[in-house]
């Protein structure tokens, strides 16, 4: 078997890429709009409830344009007050831009019940981040009688005075409803004012609270 050193039959031949791909022109990438909140919803209409306390409903009835013009302009919601089950009534449109909006209008009206300014929960509609943390002073320890009082006034101080240092120190907003305490703020501030009020509530002095307000809000100062 005699083998030729150059040429062989094996031998392969090179073709440019241009003409393995040939003529053939790949179509252009389709483009499709953002589906709508309604189209994501399936067409469907999505309702919330959010049920009106009897202190409330007097506020609500002087306060309620306030309440209603950024939820109806600005969310795009329909909202309508239903006086047979005393309920506000929140329903998704078909022109509604995002899917959230329905929720956070609940937690808008929701958290105006709870006793917030309408200035204050309107924040609710307008950042991501912000929240709702409510628990009671029986949670932090028990107490009944005079001893409830006194914690109750420990909180709010003499006119006021340490919950609004407590409230501007940590960018919150705080109720003081009965034995009820309710938050409104980002969930790192909503931490710093619980603790504050939860020392309050042990027993600690108001010198003292300040005191390490202090120091924690200039290290978030630092960290942020």
């Amino acid at each position: 078997m005699e083998s030729n050193g150059g040429a062989s039959s094996m031998d392969l031949e090179t073709v440019p890429a241009e003409q393995k791909l040939g003529t053939v022109s790949l179509p252009p990438k389709p483009k499709f709009e953002p589906l709508t909140a309604h189209e994501m919803s399936g067409g469907k209409i999505q309702f919330r409830k959010v049920s009106v306390p009897q202190h409330r409903y007097t506020p609500l009835k002087k306060a309620w344009m306030e309440i209603y013009t950024p939820i109806y302009d600005q969310m795009k919601i329909d909202v309508r007050m239903n006086l047979k089950n005393r309920k506000v009534e929140l329903k998704t449109r078909s022109d509604t831009p995002e899917v959230g909006n329905l929720q956070k209008c609940a937690d808008f009206v929701h958290a105006f019940m709870l006793g917030f300014d309408v200035i204050d929960a309107v924040a609710l509609l307008r950042m991501d981040e912000l929240y709702v943390d409510s628990f009671e002073i029986k949670d932090v320890k028990t107490l009944r009688g005079e001893h409830l009082s006194r914690a109750i006034g420990r909180l709010s101080g003499k006119g006021g005075k340490t919950k609004f240092a407590i409230e501007n120190a940590t960018k919150t907003r705080i109720v003081i409803a009965d034995s009820k305490i309710h938050i409104l703020g980002s969930f790192v501030n909503i931490k710093v004012a619980r603790d504050s009020l939860c020392s309050l509530i042990l027993g600690s002095p108001a010198g003292k609270v300040y005191s390490k307000l202090r120091a924690v809000t200039s290290r978030l100062a630092e960290r942020f």
